[in-house]
């Protein structure tokens, strides 16, 4: 399965690179006060510290391809099928041409309620792509994620809920200006 979704996917770069049509992937992740830093390089007898406490979760559902384009959502509520839907929903009016959307298996993207909305979606010029189970690395919209995780987020954003939040909400505003990915 995860070749035949390497191969389809490929397929569908070179449409997009044709511009027949546009490729985006999308996801969620989630980010909170406890820090995603799996390590630091520091000077000999200097120990950096990062605050570590429980706190709300911001959850950020995005939409990404390799031009740079990002559209974002984020809740500090659960996310949930109906919340999919309805970024779904609010992405698919902003198409200008057929689009195909990539997504994992998450519970929420196989719930009948997200494949109630599929054939609506493809109407809009909207066809929903999963890729193959347990394969994340076929979506890479995982690699903004890490980028804002383990590169672009300061250790200061984990000072204070609030610092996170603005710090969050600063690198996705900024994804494909400031803060870019160069895909081969």
């Amino acid at each position: 399965m995860f070749a035949q979704s390497q191969q389809q996917l490929a397929e569908l770069a070179e449409q997009a690179k044709q511009e027949q049509i546009d490729l985006v992937y999308f996801d969620e992740s989630g980010f909170t006060l406890e820090p995603c830093i799996p390590y630091a390089w520091q000077f000999v007898g200097k120990t950096i510290e990062v605050p570590c406490a429980k706190s709300n979760r911001l959850n950020v559902l995005g939409f990404m391809n390799k031009n740079g384009t990002f559209q974002s959502w984020v809740f500090e509520q659960s996310v949930t099928s109906a919340v999919v839907v309805a970024c779904i929903d609010a992405f698919a009016q902003t198409l200008k041409r057929a689009t195909v959307l990539v997504i994992d298996n998450a519970p929420i993207h196989t719930s009948h309620e997200f494949k109630d909305n599929i054939d609506c979606w493809q109407q809009q010029g909207l066809t929903i792509v999963p890729i193959a189970p347990y394969s994340p690395e076929l979506n890479l919209i995982e690699i903004l994620w890490r980028k804002i995780k383990y590169e672009w987020m300061p250790f200061s954003a984990y000072s204070s809920f609030l610092s996170l939040k603005q710090n969050l909400f600063d690198i996705l505003a900024n994804v494909g200006k400031s803060y870019v990915i160069e895909f081969v």
